[in-house]
């Protein structure tokens, strides 16, 4: 007979392990995986992010003349570049950091030229960019600015002119029958000098190989009266002959846009009293020697940037006013500029800063 007190304990059964802890360590590692393999991934697109920013002040070197520093200051501004971005950039870019722009990889580096080629071309726009600025600086304050040049050089030769088969594209003209010559401003001037039919000499170098041709001159087509070689040109090595001292070291920094921020800086560093007023100015726009500024790209990062140091002004060309402003919100002020003067004029219209009117000398 079986005795019910002699029978084995029941073991108690053991939970179910929770499920969970595993799923989410598998979602980890999935996770992991993912980032791991789309990390390298490089999409064609250019992450356009706020750059820094310069005092110009701190970039200009004035000698031979007197140097009037401003209580305020006028501000430079840059945008970084990062690319090609991998797939988490660009989603940070596009959804969640409203100061990043995606910009095509092909409109920062098209095609065929090298990152060495970009960068040589916006350091040669900023060389350009220092050139104007200075130019327009000092012409309007009533320097005589000349050009400086190492001859001119042929870019084109007129079909059925009298250069056509004596002289030849790159072809470098240093002599106009006999006067030396150093740009292209000097060397027409020389050619007018003379009536159709005269014959003159022109004198240079070929390929580094010493040139001399003889060209008898027609009749200009759409000038009456005015004699025409046939050839178009350009001066080597153009370049500024400045009555004073007067140089801007960008260091880093390349493009044309910060023309109109050099151009004031010159102008208030030369001129006593004090263009700023004591404020912060920031701004950004290329300068032409007609003194027109143009447009540049970036324009909300700049704006950004400006924000970023408490500028309460920032100068832009009008055309990339609409976008400016969409940066701007009420922390700066956005004065669109077509032209220097409206800079100017605009900065005819502040009042003296706080700090200004404090340190001011009591009656």
């Amino acid at each position: 007979m079986f005795d019910l007190d002699d029978a084995p304990e029941p073991v108690p059964s053991r939970p179910a392990s929770p499920k969970w802890p595993y799923a989410l360590v598998a979602l980890f590692l999935t996770i992991g995986v993912l980032v791991l393999l789309a990390w390298p991934v490089k999409l064609p697109y250019y992450a356009m992010s706020p750059g820094p920013v310069e005092d110009v002040a701190d970039l200009v070197v004035i000698r031979d003349v007197p140097r009037y520093d401003s209580e305020g200051a006028f501000y430079l501004l840059t945008v970084s570049l990062r690319g090609e971005v991998n797939p988490f950039e660009w989603l940070e870019a596009k959804y969640f950091d409203t100061q990043i722009d995606l910009v095509p990889a092909d409109v920062i580096r098209p095609p065929g030229v090298t990152q060495e080629q970009v960068t040589r071309s916006n350091q040669d726009a900023m060389n350009e960019s220092i050139d104007s600025a200075i130019y327009v600086a000092l012409h309007r304050l009533g320097y005589d600015v000349q050009f400086a040049g190492d001859g001119v050089k042929i870019l084109d030769v007129v079909a059925d002119s009298p250069a056509q088969g004596a002289l030849q594209v790159d072809d470098i003209i240093t002599r106009v029958d006999g006067t030396d010559v150093h740009t292209v401003d000097e060397a027409s001037a020389r050619i007018r000098e003379f009536t159709p039919g005269d014959t003159i000499t022109l004198e240079g170098t070929r390929a580094g190989e010493p040139l001399t041709v003889s060209i008898t001159l027609i009749e200009h087509p759409d000038i009456p009266g005015a004699a025409m070689v046939g050839i178009v040109l350009d001066t080597v090595n153009l370049r500024l002959d400045l009555p004073i001292d007067v140089s801007v070291d960008p260091g880093n920094i390349g493009g044309p846009s910060a023309g109109l921020e050099f151009t004031l800086t010159v102008l208030d560093l030369l001129t006593p009293g004090d263009l700023t007023q004591g404020h912060v100015i920031a701004g950004t726009g290329t300068i032409r020697f007609d003194e027109t500024v143009g447009p540049i790209g970036g324009v909300r990062q700049k704006v950004y940037a400006a924000r970023s140091i408490g500028a309460e002004v920032v100068f832009v060309p009008r055309d990339n006013y609409p976008d400016a402003i969409t940066a701007a919100d009420d922390a700066i002020v956005v004065v669109a500029v077509d032209t220097l003067q409206d800079a100017l004029d605009y900065l005819d219209t502040l009042q003296p800063a706080p700090a200004m009117v404090a340190a001011a000398p009591g009656p």
